[in-house]
């Protein structure tokens, strides 16, 4: 497997790594489970994702499971 220069992809790679490091460090902080493994999974799931749509798909899902889990009161 190759890696990927695509500055796109690198760009973009770059908020939901962001966005995940203030979710993991509030989930932290207040000791909140959905905020800590949705950062931390946004974090990590850039490093797996080889093109810009599945970025982009993969985000929105983590995105969602963490917007249910924090609806359903977890």
């Amino acid at each position: 497997m190759r890696m990927s220069l695509d500055p796109t992809l690198l760009m973009l790679s770059l908020i939901p790594g962001a966005i995940g490091f203030v979710m993991f460090v509030y989930g932290k902080k207040l000791g909140r489970w959905p905020h800590l493994t949705a950062g931390l999974a946004f974090i990590v799931y850039p490093y797996f994702t080889p093109t810009v749509p599945s970025l982009l798909g993969v985000g929105a899902l983590i995105g969602a499971a963490f917007w249910l889990a924090v609806r359903q009161g977890w």
